[in-house]
């Protein structure tokens, strides 16, 4: 049965990532309410995740934004490492390349990275609104953490259903698949034989 079902996830790997990208830059006008909860479907069950807009405004716009549009349906949890953090975003290097111009600007720290607290993972200035992570311990550590000429990692929500989905998301790989990240965008079906246990997210949407 397993060996089943990997082929069928390959197939819908490679189906995403030759679908045509629809973008639409009035997207970027919508703003979040002040709070609203998306959930999360994945292979290990559904969490739900509270966010907050007053903690980090315009990380809360882009999720609202990308959630809104379907920006999470059908992808990884690449990164999983235990008592750290799970890390997910978007692969699509079509589909990035429309997002990637509309620059986040970056904010300050106000909520710290406790655990179940979900913030933007970023490389430089300017560079968060595409790839999330969440905490699986408190990582105060990570609100003053000086990388890429930027300040901390700022909270925009926590996890307040099913965080024993996210504890159980497959670890075992833990930093490896960082290295093969370009892997999974240029050739996402030799990332799956590499990495074949790894969560993926069925799909993503506001609840409320």
């Amino acid at each position: 049965m397993k060996k089943a079902i990997v082929p069928s996830f390959l197939l819908m790997l490679l189906l995403v990532g030759c679908a045509k990208p629809v973008f639409k830059s009035k997207w970027l006008d919508e703003q979040a309410p002040a709070n609203f909860i998306t959930r999360f479907e994945t292979s290990k069950g559904n969490f739900d995740v509270e966010i907050t807009r007053a903690w980090s405004p315009l990380a809360a716009d882009r999720f609202y934004q990308t959630v809104k549009h379907r920006f999470y349906n059908n992808t990884l949890f690449y990164r999983v490492v235990p008592n750290f953090v799970v890390q997910w975003g978007n692969n699509d290097t079509l589909f990035l390349q429309k997002w990637k111009p509309y620059k986040l600007a970056d904010e300050p720290v106000i909520q710290s990275n406790l655990r179940g607290y979900l913030s933007y993972a970023r490389s430089g200035k300017e560079t968060r609104g595409s790839t999330l992570f969440i905490n699986l311990k408190d990582n105060q550590r990570l609100d003053t953490l000086k990388a890429g000429g930027v300040v901390g990692y700022p909270p925009f929500g926590k996890v307040i259903n099913g965080m024993q989905v996210v504890d159980s998301l497959y670890a075992g790989y833990e930093g490896r698949t960082m290295r093969a990240l370009d892997t999974l965008q240029k050739n996402p079906a030799l990332f799956m034989e590499r990495f074949p246990k790894l969560d993926k997210i069925n799909k993503a949407y506001i609840i409320r």
